[in-house]
């Protein structure tokens, strides 16, 4: 009698924020990052087997970008209650959810990952330089049309095959990662784009992470997936996603190494890897209030034995968080505390 009026007392709240609406759902939605799909479906599996009556929460990989603009649309029951991000949540779209009455919202990192450089087992690069990856993928590398047809045009000492970069779309946090991680850090080490960073931010971001669109870049959406399969069938291309979809894919694809260092969970845990990130969660304070699961959800999420030895989550290629943080993404979990919006950038 006591979870059923709770239910129906979660479906009155949830109601009450969108008067159109006759009939609240009760069933937690999840929209964002395709690289922290599979582990929010794996936690949200987990989660509904313990907690049947709950139900099963939908998971949807849409992009953080996507996701994001989603989640801060508003409050009620066509807003998802939970977006998973591969980057944190900017300065825009925090001002985003406050100007649609999403004013409350918690942030969970959830664990680390790596933006990873990858190609059939077979393709004849082994390792790049971050400069190496800027000069071959951005639009206009230090401010001029990118003109390299291969990767020997980049640098000498690289291969003679045709730059072909299957990548993440702009709706992606990887893609945000990837100009980020590994291509800003080239870039602004040439002194004048250092000093135009300063004045100029906004075309400083475009000549650091515009990439081509001649066809040397390749939009591949945000099945990663995908990726992978068309890397077998192209050994002489070269992919980019999330480290944990090359962890489950090591008979048909390797890592490149980054400035000497591979892809690895050690790598990544330490952050000597330079495409090392961190993931998230981001709960919808308003809507915890009314669906059970959201607590659940967020709660199995950061469980210590979801990262150890025998983890699931270490398992699905997921790279545990520092202790420090994973201890703060625990207590962000219990008390939902919320984050300042404000202090984003």
């Amino acid at each position: 009698m006591i979870r059923k009026s709770f239910a129906l007392a979660a479906t009155a709240l949830l109601a009450c924020t969108l008067p159109e609406v006759a009939h609240a759902r009760t069933q937690m939605r999840a929209v964002g990052s395709s690289t922290v799909y599979p582990f929010a479906k794996a936690v949200a599996e987990r989660v509904a087997r313990a907690n049947p009556r709950l139900g099963t929460p939908i998971i949807e990989s849409t992009g953080t970008g996507a996701g994001i603009k989603l989640f801060c649309a508003g409050v009620g029951e066509r807003f998802p209650d939970v977006v998973n991000a591969s980057r944190r949540m900017k300065a825009s779209e925090a001002k985003l959810c406050a100007g649609n009455g999403v004013s409350k919202v918690t942030e969970v990192q959830v664990g680390l990952d790596g933006v990873v450089v990858a190609a059939a087992r077979n393709n004849p690069l082994s390792n790049l330089s971050q400069r190496d990856i800027y000069l071959a993928i951005a639009k206009t590398p230090f401010g001029k049309p990118n003109r390299a047809k291969t990767w020997k045009d980049v640098n000498g000492r690289l291969p003679a095959i045709p730059i072909r970069v299957m990548g993440p779309p702009t709706t992606s946090g990887t893609r945000d990662a990837l100009g980020e991680l590994l291509m800003t850090p080239a870039c602004e080490a040439n002194p004048q784009l250092a000093a135009m960073k300063k004045t100029d931010e906004a075309r400083f971001k475009a000549i650091c992470t515009g990439v081509r669109s001649d066809g040397a870049y390749i939009d591949a959406g945000e099945n990663d997936n995908l990726i992978v399969q068309k890397l077998a069938q192209n050994p002489n291309s070269v992919g980019i996603f999330g480290y944990s979809f090359m962890e489950e894919n090591l008979g048909k694809v390797k890592g490149i190494a980054i400035n000497g260092v591979q892809p690895s969970y050690q790598s990544i845990s330490s952050f000597k890897y330079p495409g090392a990130r961190p993931l998230y969660v981001y709960v919808k304070n308003a809507h915890a209030a009314a669906i059970p699961m959201v607590r659940a959800f967020v709660a199995e999420f950061t469980k210590e034995s979801s990262f150890g030895s025998r983890g699931y989550l270490l398992s699905l290629g997921m790279v545990a968080a520092p202790n420090p943080v994973r201890a703060r993404a625990q207590q962000a979990a219990r008390t939902l505390a919320p984050l300042i919006l404000a202090a984003l950038k």
